[in-house]
């Protein structure tokens, strides 16, 4: 498996005076990286391509939906269509001290690099890491961190780390720009503004409240919730139980090309975290070229009214998806 970079023009933030400031109309070329499968020729004798394979997708827009994801050829039941690399990460609150700080990893004390409190599973993400906890480690945290753990949030926990990460240059300010973001009513921002001081007070920066709330309002419908897979699961049976067959959740994270997926309550497409935060899309059934591949943004399993009242009050949409229209 090799990686495969997208390029896509997003809108960035002016970075003087503020770093934090106004959009002005201007593009960035930003990278980010997916998986996918090395071409072999056919007669296995000459060497592999130069270049990687890339995913039987591509992203269009839709009249109905927005945009939305298709396949460019026939993908089989169980093959790996993608993987994902977060733009950002956040371990929850409740798991901070048992799964790697950078990628979410369970970890075992013995192994585990400490730093001030906080693991890391291997060197390699403490040294990745530096692009939000050199910045990171300087503030003080507690009444921010205490905030978000009476509160029950967990999505300002992800507005903290990019902010930390546009702060050291690592991200554009604006990259989160192109997600979708949700409809918050004047009762939403207003919540949203003892985080948005606290956060400010934190690091000590002209973070603007106009940042801070469309960043919180793309985060709050396009983040996921990262629970990890017991085991490797490659049959399609297994794949299909791995959300709830998964431990507690472990963090959030925001991702580019998965956000684009539209949400379907019998979908074709899963996505599952093995043993970190890097995701893996699947096909849990087989998918003709040109189709929309689709996934669930919630419990699959859950009854018509409850899924109903789920995305409505959660995502702000009705499902018209073919179960919901028969009322299953």
């Amino acid at each position: 498996m090799l990686p495969l970079a997208f390029v896509l023009t997003l809108s960035c933030y002016r970075r003087w005076p503020s770093r934090f400031s106004t959009p002005y109309s201007h593009n960035l070329l930003v990278l980010f990286s997916s998986t996918a499968t090395t071409i072999t020729p056919p007669n296995g004798n000459e060497s592999p391509s130069s270049g990687p394979a890339p995913p039987p997708i591509r992203v269009a827009l839709t009249e109905s939906t927005g945009r939305a994801v298709f396949a460019t050829r026939r993908i089989g039941a169980g093959d790996t269509i993608h993987t994902a690399k977060p733009i950002v990460s956040h371990p929850s609150l409740s798991a901070i001290t048992t799964v790697c700080y950078f990628c979410l990893k369970k970890i075992k004390a013995v192994t585990a690099s400490q730093s001030q409190g906080v693991s890391f599973c291997s060197e390699n993400c403490k040294e990745s890491s530096k692009v939000f906890y050199d910045v990171e480690k300087k503030a003080d945290w507690l009444a921010f961190d205490d905030y978000c753990r009476t509160q029950g949030l967990k999505y300002p926990l992800l507005v903290k780390r990019l902010a930390c990460m546009v702060i050291s240059g690592a991200a554009p300010a604006g990259i989160l720009d192109i997600l979708q973001p949700a409809n918050l009513t004047q009762g939403m921002i207003l919540k949203m503004e003892e985080g948005f001081h606290l956060l400010r007070n934190a690091l000590q920066e002209v973070l603007t409240k106009q940042w801070y709330t469309d960043v919180l309002a793309r985060i709050r419908i396009n983040a996921f919730r990262i629970e990890l897979a017991a085991g490797v699961y490659e049959d399609l049976l297994s794949l299909a139980s791995a959300s709830i067959e998964a431990e507690a959740a472990v963090g959030n994270a925001i991702y580019m090309l998965p956000s684009f997926y539209n949400h379907d309550c019998d979908p074709n497409t899963h996505i599952v975290w093995i043993e970190n935060a890097d995701a893996k899309l699947k096909a849990l059934r087989d998918i003709d070229e040109g189709e929309e591949l689709r996934i669930c943004y919630i419990d699959a399993s859950m009854s018509y009214d409850a899924r109903e009242s789920l995305l409505s009050q959660g995502f702000g949409f009705k499902c018209n998806c073919l179960r919901c229209m028969s009322g299953d």
